[in-house]
């Protein structure tokens, strides 16, 4: 009987432990793979090139009609120089030139936080997602620091999607105008860009 008692709990593991090791085992025997190669070809990339876009950025703050909102207000004690916590929602236009009111050809949606305590700096996460020509409907992914009162800042850009698939580059950041009452400023921006 001491035998008989003794077989069963053994027999109980093991069966349990064969059950768990089929159900996750793959179902064809093969392992899986997290990550393996790809050729290029078969995403549809060709020959990478470089590409220049200029284009202007208006942030609109004023108005009946913002483009770029306040979403978090400063820190209680934060610097009216730096507005350091202040975060922004973002759907700014982007122009074919320096005036508003000239042709768009996409936008810049995103937002932007005052990060400096010291210096008016800001962190900017956008995509600028173009409306015209054979770009529609492709982006550029844009970060990093914007230290605005700097004359060029350097952003970069971390990615894109549509014809900007797998980008890289930096944009440069000049500010045109700026009305220091409202907030609202017009911006140059120059785009250096490598893509397929």
């Amino acid at each position: 009987m001491a035998k008989n008692s003794m077989t069963l709990p053994i027999f109980s593991i093991s069966f349990a432990f064969f059950f768990f090791f089929l159900i996750t085992s793959p179902a064809t025997g093969e392992e899986q793979i997290f990550g393996k190669p790809v050729d290029q070809k078969s995403l549809g990339l060709k020959k990478e090139k470089a590409s220049h876009f200029r284009f202007y950025w208006h942030d609109v703050l004023s108005g009946t009609k913002p483009t770029s909102v306040i979403v978090i207000p400063p820190a209680k004690n934060s610097s009216p120089m730096t507005i350091f916590g202040q975060t922004n929602m973002m759907d700014n236009p982007l122009t074919i030139g320096p005036d508003l009111s000239s042709k768009c050809v996409g936008r810049a949606q995103g937002i932007y936080a005052a990060a400096g305590q010291d210096e008016l700096g800001f962190l900017m996460v956008m995509n600028l997602a173009f409306i015209e020509g054979k770009y529609n409907g492709s982006t550029l992914t844009v970060l990093g620091r914007n230290p605005a009162l700097q004359k060029v800042r350097e952003l970069s850009i971390v990615g894109g999607s549509g014809l900007f698939r797998f980008a890289r580059g930096y944009v440069e950041a000049r500010t045109q105008w700026l009305d220091l009452k409202t907030g609202d400023a017009t911006v140059q921006y120059d785009a250096y860009v490598l893509h397929y």
